[in-house]
């Protein structure tokens, strides 16, 4: 089932998605241009274009689900609710950060908002949220996960044993895959037999739609629906949202990119901000100045943050083992 949608959406919910993914891609700007000035180690995989998956789907979960995202994550931190500080600090690398700067991009968490870390192994998080969603059954608090990976992630091993499970297991956990047609330089169209990754989910007797990730009420709508139905006990969901990052596979990349650049100027006109700006503007919900207000309250955040992270020490020598589960 491919889902758009026409909803209308209450005037606080629409703001609130708008200002998250403009948290979202200002946070990005400013990552890639840290990292440009040579400020940031390690990698840095920008999530510019994907915003409205990450707000779509997380503003129907509560502080007790869990999420886990993979190693282009900083919208899912963001979106779950993470301190844009305390993020911002650990890119740079700086003991104010979530993992007191040893951590880096792709291994933030915060447990206490039910962000349970990205990762930076391909699929690593599926088994993750399988027992997160396990815990939530055993728990019985009515409480979901929600698993955000890639269409590379899908033609691993892993991703096909953890559907299997959910579904066997009656799991209350959503599949959210973030379709953006390449796995680093590989079109997904050379990987993939059938017309879409959601197709897969019918070999485990699982509901699953096909979704405009670029269109934040259309994600919204599909996650909505996804998540009352496994707090219900009606068991998993797999969500896959067409969408495209705009940045290279990661930042200051070590190979080209092999994208056609028509095809990426193609993509950024279907931008989610300025869809759910101009559809805003014409439901009367916020107007120009209105947007100005958020753009100013959000660059003073971004600002904040990034002087919390550079006034901030590193860690020290004697903490190089500190946090450390195995020798």
């Amino acid at each position: 089932m491919s889902m758009e949608s026409m909803m209308p959406m209450e005037k606080d919910d629409a703001i609130g998605l708008y200002t998250t993914m403009l948290t979202i891609r200002r946070f990005e700007e400013r990552a890639a241009r840290e990292y440009a000035r040579g400020a940031l180690p390690g990698f840095i995989h920008s999530y510019i274009g994907q915003e409205a998956v990450a707000a779509g789907v997380c503003a129907n979960l509560t502080v007790d689900d869990r999420i886990v995202s993979n190693h282009r994550g900083h919208g899912h931190c963001i979106a779950k609710g993470a301190d844009v500080k305390r993020m911002m600090a650990e890119i740079h690398g700086r003991k104010t950060g979530y993992c007191k700067g040893k951590g880096g991009s792709m291994h933030i968490a915060d447990f206490k908002i039910g962000m349970l870390g990205a990762n930076g192994i391909v699929c690593a998080g599926l088994p993750i949220s399988v027992g997160a969603a396990l815990a939530a059954q055993l728990e019985g608090k009515g409480n979901v996960a929600v698993v955000f990976f890639g269409d590379g992630a899908s033609n691993e091993g892993e991703f096909h044993e953890c559907l299997n499970l959910a579904a066997v297991w009656n799991l209350s956990l959503i599949f959210a895959c973030e379709n953006n047609l390449y796995g680093a330089n590989t079109p997904i169209r050379r990987v993939l037999p059938s017309a879409t990754i959601a197709e897969r989910a019918k070999a485990y007797a699982m509901r699953s739609a096909v979704v405009d990730g670029n269109d934040v009420y259309a994600v919204f709508s599909a996650a909505q629906e996804a998540i009352a139905t496994a707090r219900s006990g009606g068991g998993p969901s797999f969500l896959e949202f067409k969408t495209y990052r705009w940045h290279h596979h990661f930042e200051g990349g070590y190979f080209p990119d092999l994208r056609p650049p028509a095809e990426i100027e193609e993509w950024k006109g279907r931008c989610p901000l300025k869809k759910l700006e101009q559809r805003m503007e014409t439901e009367g919900i916020l107007d120009r100045n209105g947007r100005e207000e958020i753009e100013r309250k959000v660059m003073l955040q971004i600002e904040d943050a990034v002087h919390f992270a550079v006034e901030s020490p590193y860690p020290g020598l004697e903490e190089a083992l500190s946090g450390v589960y195995s020798e």
